[in-house]
Protein backbone atom coordinates (compact mmCIF):
# COMPACT_ATOMS: atom_id res chain seq x y z
CA UNK A 1 0.00 0.00 0.00
CA UNK A 2 2.83 2.41 0.81
CA UNK A 3 4.25 1.78 -2.63
CA UNK A 4 0.98 2.67 -4.32
CA UNK A 5 0.57 5.90 -2.38
CA UNK A 6 4.09 7.12 -3.19
CA UNK A 7 3.89 6.25 -6.88
CA UNK A 8 4.48 9.18 -9.16
CA UNK A 9 1.77 11.06 -10.94
CA UNK A 10 2.37 10.65 -14.66
CA UNK A 11 1.66 14.29 -15.50
CA UNK A 12 3.87 15.92 -12.88
CA UNK A 13 6.11 13.20 -11.48
CA UNK A 14 5.02 14.06 -7.93
CA UNK A 15 3.91 11.41 -5.49
CA UNK A 16 2.38 11.91 -2.05
CA UNK A 17 4.30 11.10 1.13
CA UNK A 18 2.50 8.51 3.22
CA UNK A 19 2.22 10.71 6.32
CA UNK A 20 0.27 13.41 4.41
CA UNK A 21 -2.95 11.43 4.52
CA UNK A 22 -2.34 10.27 8.11
CA UNK A 23 -1.87 13.82 9.35
CA UNK A 24 -4.93 14.98 7.38
CA UNK A 25 -6.97 12.25 9.12
CA UNK A 26 -5.69 13.50 12.49
CA UNK A 27 -7.02 16.96 11.59
CA UNK A 28 -10.31 15.58 10.28
CA UNK A 29 -11.16 12.97 12.89
CA UNK A 30 -9.18 13.71 16.03
CA UNK A 31 -9.10 17.52 15.69
CA UNK A 32 -5.45 17.52 16.81
CA UNK A 33 -4.51 20.17 14.22
CA UNK A 34 -6.17 23.43 13.15
CA UNK A 35 -4.29 23.39 9.85
CA UNK A 36 -1.68 21.48 7.85
CA UNK A 37 0.61 23.04 5.25
CA UNK A 38 2.09 20.84 2.54
CA UNK A 39 4.90 21.53 0.10
CA UNK A 40 6.39 19.79 -2.89
CA UNK A 41 9.86 18.42 -2.21
CA UNK A 42 11.44 18.37 -5.65
CA UNK A 43 14.36 16.16 -4.56
CA UNK A 44 12.03 13.48 -3.17
CA UNK A 45 9.55 14.10 -6.00
CA UNK A 46 6.60 14.09 -3.63
CA UNK A 47 4.28 16.26 -1.56
CA UNK A 48 5.34 16.35 2.10
CA UNK A 49 4.02 17.90 5.33
CA UNK A 50 5.78 21.19 6.00
CA UNK A 51 3.96 22.36 9.12
CA UNK A 52 1.01 21.57 11.36
CA UNK A 53 -0.85 24.11 13.47
CA UNK A 54 -2.10 23.16 16.90
CA UNK A 55 -5.83 22.99 17.61
CA UNK A 56 -5.71 26.32 19.48
CA UNK A 57 -3.95 28.28 16.72
CA UNK A 58 -5.84 31.05 14.95
CA UNK A 59 -6.56 31.80 11.32
CA UNK A 60 -3.97 34.60 11.50
CA UNK A 61 -1.38 32.04 12.63
CA UNK A 62 -2.30 29.95 9.60
CA UNK A 63 -1.98 32.89 7.19
CA UNK A 64 1.39 33.83 8.70
CA UNK A 65 2.62 30.29 7.99
CA UNK A 66 2.06 30.60 4.24
CA UNK A 67 5.14 31.87 2.38
CA UNK A 68 4.76 35.22 0.63
CA UNK A 69 6.56 34.15 -2.54
CA UNK A 70 6.18 30.37 -2.90
CA UNK A 71 3.32 27.96 -3.56
CA UNK A 72 1.81 25.57 -1.00
CA UNK A 73 -1.18 23.33 -0.43
CA UNK A 74 -3.00 23.58 2.87
CA UNK A 75 -6.03 22.25 4.71
CA UNK A 76 -7.74 24.37 7.34
CA UNK A 77 -10.37 23.19 9.82
CA UNK A 78 -12.82 26.12 10.08
CA UNK A 79 -15.07 26.15 13.15
CA UNK A 80 -18.17 28.34 13.18
CA UNK A 81 -21.60 28.74 14.78
CA UNK A 82 -24.71 28.57 12.58
CA UNK A 83 -27.70 30.90 12.80
CA UNK A 84 -29.41 28.11 14.76
CA UNK A 85 -26.56 28.37 17.31
CA UNK A 86 -25.02 25.00 16.36
CA UNK A 87 -21.25 24.49 16.45
CA UNK A 88 -20.03 23.25 13.05
CA UNK A 89 -16.74 22.58 11.32
CA UNK A 90 -15.82 22.59 7.62
CA UNK A 91 -12.49 21.60 6.10
CA UNK A 92 -11.06 23.81 3.38
CA UNK A 93 -8.41 22.74 0.87
CA UNK A 94 -6.35 25.75 -0.16
CA UNK A 95 -4.10 25.91 -3.20
CA UNK A 96 -1.82 28.87 -2.43
CA UNK A 97 -0.04 30.16 -5.53
CA UNK A 98 1.04 33.79 -5.00
CA UNK A 99 1.39 35.88 -8.13
CA UNK A 100 5.05 36.63 -7.26
CA UNK A 101 6.09 32.96 -7.06
CA UNK A 102 8.27 31.33 -9.72
CA UNK A 103 6.48 30.18 -12.85
CA UNK A 104 8.04 26.71 -12.48
CA UNK A 105 6.59 26.41 -8.96
CA UNK A 106 3.15 27.52 -10.13
CA UNK A 107 3.19 24.94 -12.92
CA UNK A 108 4.42 22.17 -10.62
CA UNK A 109 1.74 22.85 -8.01
CA UNK A 110 -0.99 23.22 -10.64
CA UNK A 111 -0.18 19.89 -12.32
CA UNK A 112 0.12 18.01 -9.01
CA UNK A 113 -2.97 19.47 -7.31
CA UNK A 114 -5.66 17.07 -8.51
CA UNK A 115 -3.71 13.95 -7.54
CA UNK A 116 -2.89 15.38 -4.12
CA UNK A 117 -6.42 16.69 -3.56
CA UNK A 118 -7.83 13.19 -4.14
CA UNK A 119 -5.80 11.99 -1.12
CA UNK A 120 -7.71 14.46 1.09
CA UNK A 121 -11.05 12.66 1.22
CA UNK A 122 -13.46 14.65 3.38
CA UNK A 123 -12.60 18.19 2.32
CA UNK A 124 -15.76 20.31 2.05
CA UNK A 125 -14.55 23.31 0.03
CA UNK A 126 -11.61 24.27 -2.15
CA UNK A 127 -10.07 27.72 -2.54
CA UNK A 128 -7.48 28.73 -5.13
CA UNK A 129 -5.67 31.87 -3.92
CA UNK A 130 -2.98 34.03 -5.52
CA UNK A 131 -3.18 36.95 -3.09
CA UNK A 132 -3.78 37.21 0.70
CA UNK A 133 -7.04 39.11 0.05
CA UNK A 134 -8.43 35.91 -1.52
CA UNK A 135 -7.96 34.16 1.82
CA UNK A 136 -9.88 36.66 3.93
CA UNK A 137 -11.70 35.00 6.84
CA UNK A 138 -15.01 36.36 5.52
CA UNK A 139 -14.58 34.29 2.35
CA UNK A 140 -14.39 31.13 4.45
CA UNK A 141 -17.43 32.21 6.47
CA UNK A 142 -19.44 32.87 3.32
CA UNK A 143 -18.51 29.52 1.77
CA UNK A 144 -19.19 27.57 4.99
CA UNK A 145 -22.70 28.96 5.52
Amino acid sequence: MAFLRSCSNASSGMGVAEDCRDIFLELQRKKTHRYVIFKIDEKQKQVIVEKTGGATESYDDFLASLPENDCRYAVYDFDFVTEENCQKSKIFFIAWSPSVSRIRAKMLYATSKDRFRREMDGVHYEIQATDPSELDLEILRDRAH
